[in-house]
């Protein structure tokens, strides 16, 4: 495998991480910014320890994972940190092969070192994901599955990427959002034409079979899960249900569980309906524009996941701005990196500073944390429109540079107007 020096030493020294015992990693299992009720390294413990006793996990409604990772973690290997820190190393490598499907680089030759580097490292040293993959956090699993997905569609290989993301929606419904711009990658390409946009090429006709063929691994999966459960459903409601129906409104980074903590209960239906869909809406309109570029299509869409997802942690935006390093064109044409910077400094800082106030000296109350959570959402929120800006921008940036050179070549102020026009209007 051909990778840059960096990958190399970075892998290693997360080994270490993962091997040494590190001061203040309980206060990380703890913390509420790097695991949910649904990614608890906790709840995952309690799940074990009552299936070993021969107890439904399911039934107290405390324990949210998914069958799959109870039978991995009791069958096949323990919940050890070096798993989550193979589960990081992983993911770095599949978005390295991701960065050189776009640029055309699958024959490993001429692969740009100090790129991959950059690229590496932004993955492995970004606090955003290093720190919940230190908490244990199974949002790891997570987003290394959505990278594998990526990946393998990224190399045209439609089985690998559609168990993967089957894989991925299983563990984490909302994943859902980037079936779509999964299946154009695969009947498509990876490669960017941000910067010349046309209509979609690939074969609609085989999209169908790609659902198909997802729906089936997405059953089998569905299926070995109830078997693990002794043929109960019960699981469903309470992994599932739980992104649906917000059964625990523990604080998180999100903006969900304050809302539904102040909303009284007969509003509470509507409003998860509404919050649920708020999500879904995004899919079309983001596919549509960025037909050109489904592959920045699904990066998006991972930006609207790490903005507005029910139960939030630190590795979702992670995520998403990890991601921005294998877009280098539009590096150039976003409105204001320092701003969005910024803002997920400011809310760095604030998040735990607050949660402290709160939760550990009794000195502030929900409104503290929650005006941080704002701040994230607001970071958030930043990002993602600065990337959409800048993908669609990248377009009107050369042909804004062709008719200012046509402009300048002609004789009359008024011809070129019109010639300027035009081009707008193209």
């Amino acid at each position: 495998m051909n990778t840059p020096p960096a990958f190399s030493f970075l892998v290693c020294l997360r080994l270490l991480l993962a091997v040494l015992p590190l001061p203040g990693q309980n206060l990380l299992k703890h913390d509420h910014q790097l695991s949910s009720p649904l990614t608890s390294n906790f709840r995952l413990k309690e799940g074990l320890w009552l299936l070993e006793n021969n107890i439904d996990p399911y039934t107290g409604g405390s324990f949210h994972h998914s069958p799959l990772l109870l039978s991995v973690f009791s069958t096949i290997v323990p919940p050890l940190p070096i798993i989550w820190a193979i589960s990081d190393a992983v993911g770095a490598w599949a978005l390295l092969r991701i960065w050189r499907a776009r640029q055309g680089l699958l024959s490993q030759k001429g692969t740009r070192s100090n790129v991959e580097n950059l690229i590496t490292s932004v993955y492995l040293l970004n606090p955003y994901l290093l720190l919940p993959s230190l908490a244990l956090s199974t949002s790891t699993f997570e987003n290394t599955l959505i990278l594998l997905a990526l990946m393998f569609a990224s190399q045209g290989k439609v089985s690998s990427a559609l168990l993967a993301i089957a894989f991925a929606v299983h563990l984490t419904p909302s994943s859902i959002l980037l079936l779509l711009p999964i299946f154009m990658v695969l009947v498509s390409s990876p490669v960017s034409h941000l910067a010349s946009p046309r209509p979609f090429h690939g074969n609609l006709k085989r999209i169908p079979f790609l659902f198909g063929e997802f729906t089936l691994y997405w059953l089998v999966l569905v299926g070995a899960a109830c078997i693990i459960t002794g043929g109960s459903w019960s699981w469903v409601r309470a992994s599932w249900g739980a992104t649906l129906t917000l059964p625990d409104l523990t604080p998180n980074p999100g903006l969900w569980w304050y809302f539904f903590t102040e909303m009284f209960d007969h509003f509470r239906p509507f409003f998860l309906m509404v919050f649920s869909v708020h999500l879904v809406i995004y899919i079309l309109p983001i596919c549509i524009k960025f037909q050109h570029d489904p592959l920045y299509a699904a990066f998006l869409l991972i930006g609207v996941l790490g903005t507005f997802k029910a139960y939030l942690t630190l590795a979702d935006p992670g995520l998403f701005l990890s991601m921005i390093s294998i877009f280098p064109e539009v590096h150039g044409y976003l409105r204001h990196p320092i701003i969005t910077t910024l803002l997920h400094l400011h809310a760095a800082l604030l998040l735990p500073l607050q949660h402290v106030l709160w939760v550990s000296e009794g000195r502030g109350n929900a409104n503290f944390y929650y005006a941080a959570s704002l701040v994230m959402g607001m970071a958030g929120g930043a990002g993602l429109v600065d990337a959409c800006w800048a993908g669609m921008r990248i377009a009107v940036g050369d042909a804004k540079g062709w008719a200012e050179e046509k402009v300048d070549g002609e004789k009359g102020e008024g011809k070129g107007k019109v010639v300027w026009w035009e081009v707008v209007q193209q």
